[in-house]
């Protein structure tokens, strides 16, 4: 084993564990949630919309907050707590449907509260990384999550739709909510984190204050500012397709729910293969040039998939569909390592909230606007308005001094006024390599 390899760390190892079975169940419910909704509630397009949107909006309303928050707060409590909410909120579904009780009104709420409790889980699993491998390993360890992400694209979306096949989509929610619950459990076996940089008291470490310091870090660095906006619109244009998704292979197409979950796999395949490749063609290439080439020569295959239909074409689009996932894949590992490294620890949760807010944000906006639009101009119609923003969103950074880029920054240093607040609170079992 390397002496940079991030599997030397136990840490490590459980987190990446339990993270393994928190996408399980999030792949799971993906597929699962909305076919509840169309095929036990017989939801239509803008009730669909209106469910995908409120899976995500949590980041519109709370992801800022949450990283001033999650720099206050000790990082494993954090993920714990988000995991076993989610249980609790999921378990709820399959137990109103045996009941003869479940509403959509219920769903509306589950994916609400859900979608609050991932607001914590994915910005505190981003700010812990660092500390957990050090800043030899971070590359590695970010390829290594994203591989794990899209290999549970590719299994946990199969798996979905294969068991809302075999069972029902409520037996399918019920495994989403198992392995949130194992997850959760599993994470009390981590012990090296620590509570983040930010001071918890005093007139200049006000929430207000530590979000506008997030915000001003991620807007005030052009490459940051890149990053974080081809980003955004990749995310703007797959939320319009995937949420106009169920209703065209169920409805319109009259394809069983195995077809869509294997649909999505196929991107989770793109997503996976793009993750492993990023860093040995980055180390040939250089990050920038990486980033730049992938953008121009495979976001445009995002136009494929609004020709989704039976027959040879269902290939054509799935392919289109893995080629633009594979740049997404990409994007992840090479993007994810250049922002940590450009941002201070006592910095790196209100950074990845920043993030977060606007990345799972356009989801939210991408949903209410696919839900909108299939209301008014058809299903088919809106898959091509997604296709047009995911073929486009690879030009923030290819315009940006991203593109020239060739390697990592060095790891930013502390500001001055945070030096003495980290001195004074110790690293709380931290790593001694700096992250």
């Amino acid at each position: 084993m390397r002496p940079d390899s991030p599997w030397r760390t136990a840490d490590f190892r459980t987190l990446f564990t339990a993270s393994a079975l928190s996408q399980l169940g999030s792949n799971v419910s993906y597929v699962a949630v909305p076919l509840v909704a169309v095929a036990a509630l017989d939801a239509g397009p803008g009730q669909v919309g209106a469910l995908a949107t409120l899976s995500t909006i949590a980041f519109l309303v709370i992801g800022l907050p949450a990283g001033a928050w999650v720099d206050r707060l000790s990082h494993r409590r954090v993920l714990i707590a988000a995991d076993l909410c989610r249980a609790l909120l999921y378990g709820s579904v399959p137990l109103a449907w045996w009941l003869d009780a479940l509403t959509l009104g219920q769903l509306y709420t589950v994916v609400l509260l859900s979608g609050c409790a991932t607001v914590f889980f994915d910005v505190g699993s981003q700010s812990v990384l660092p500390q957990l491998v050090g800043k030899e390993a971070l590359v590695q360890a970010n390829a290594d999550i994203n591989t794990l992400i899209a290999a549970g694209n590719v299994l946990g979306r199969s798996a979905g739709g294969g068991l809302v096949s075999l069972l029902s989509a409520p037996a399918a929610v019920l495994v989403s909510a198992g392995t949130y619950l194992a997850s959760g459990l599993g994470l009390v076996a981590i012990r090296r984190t620590s509570s983040g940089g930010a001071a918890k008291t005093g007139a200049g470490n006000r929430l207000r204050t530590q979000i506008a310091e997030g915000v001003r870090h991620v807007f005030g660095n052009r490459e940051l500012r890149a990053l974080v906006l081809t980003a955004a619109l990749a995310n703007l244009g797959s939320s319009v397709i995937n949420t106009m998704l169920p209703i065209w292979f169920v409805r319109e197409l009259g394809l069983p729910g195995a077809a869509l979950g294997l649909f999505w796999g196929a991107g989770g395949i793109g997503l996976l293969i793009g993750a492993r490749s990023a860093r040995p063609v980055a180390a040939r290439l250089g990050f920038g040039r990486t980033l730049g080439l992938a953008g121009v020569c495979l976001a445009p295959a995002g136009l494929l998939v609004p020709l989704v239909d039976r027959g040879p074409w269902l290939f054509v689009a799935g392919a289109g569909w893995c080629l633009a996932m594979f740049k997404v894949g990409m994007d992840n590992v090479l993007g994810v390592s250049l922002r940590q490294r450009m941002t201070p620890g006592s910095l790196l949760g209100r950074m990845n909230a920043t993030f977060r807010f606007l990345l799972t944000g356009a989801l939210a906006v991408g949903a209410a606007i696919s839900g909108v639009l299939g209301e008014l101009v058809g299903v088919q119609a809106t898959l091509w308005v997604g296709g047009v923003f995911v073929s486009m969103a690879f030009l923030p950074v290819f315009l940006s001094p991203v593109r020239v880029r060739r390697v990592l920054p060095d790891p930013v240093p502390e500001p001055q006024s945070t030096q003495g607040v980290q001195g004074a609170q110790g690293t709380h079992g931290a790593p001694t390599t700096p992250a």
